[in-house]
C-alpha cells in the first residue's frame, strides 16, 4: 500500500512541476542590453568548475522565480532560462540583464550581488543549456554542481 501511496505522490509531483513552468514564456522586445555590455566577456569563462558555486547563487536568488531547473514559472509569467532565445544571449547581455534587472517585467536588479558571483551565476545559466536541448545534465553533473561553493571575495 505503500508503494501505491509514493507512487501517487510522486505522479502528482511531476504533473505540478509541469504546469509550473512557463513554456509561453515570451522575452521582451525592449529590454535589451547596450552593444558595449552585450560585448563584455565572462572572466570566469575558463574556469566552467564555478558554474557550481553559479548553481547555489542561482537556487539562493534566482530559483523562487525561475524555478530550480531554471524552466521559469508560469503563474508570475518568469522567463524560461533553458529556452534557445535566452542561451542565444552573451554572457554579457545576461550578466547586464542580472546587474540591472527588468522593471516592467517584475524583475529585480541583482546588483548587490558581488561582480564575480554574477558571473558564476551566468555560468551556471550556461549549464542549463543541456536540458533545453540535448535532455536534461546528468545526475552525476547535477549533485556536482550542488557540492561545490560561490567565489568569497577579499575583503579589503
Amino acid at each position: 500500500m505503500s508503494k501505491i501511496r509514493a507512487g501517487s505522490v510522486l505522479a502528482a509531483f511531476l504533473a505540478a512541476s509541469c504546469f509550473a513552468q512557463n513554456p509561453n514564456y515570451q522575452p521582451d522586445p525592449e529590454w535589451r542590453a547596450p552593444t558595449q555590455a552585450q560585448a563584455r566577456e565572462n572572466p570566469l569563462a575558463a574556469r566552467p568548475e564555478l558554474a557550481a558555486g553559479g548553481r547555489k547563487l542561482f537556487v539562493r536568488n534566482c530559483a523562487e522565480c525561475h524555478g530550480r531547473d531554471g524552466a521559469g514559472l508560469e503563474k508570475i509569467h518568469s522567463a524560461d532560462l533553458q529556452l534557445p532565445v535566452v542561451q542565444q544571449e552573451s554572457d554579457g547581455a545576461l550578466f547586464w540583464k542580472i546587474t540591472n534587472g527588468n522593471a516592467r517585467r517584475g524583475m529585480p536588479s541583482f546588483s548587490k550581488i558581488p561582480e564575480l558571483q554574477r558571473w558564476q551565476i551566468v555560468l551556471y545559466l550556461r549549464t542549463l543549456k543541456n536540458q533545453a536541448g540535448s535532455g536534461p545534465a546528468t545526475k552525476s553533473h547535477q549533485q556536482q554542481l550542488f557540492s561545490l561553493q560561490p567565489l568569497s571575495l577579499p575583503v579589503s
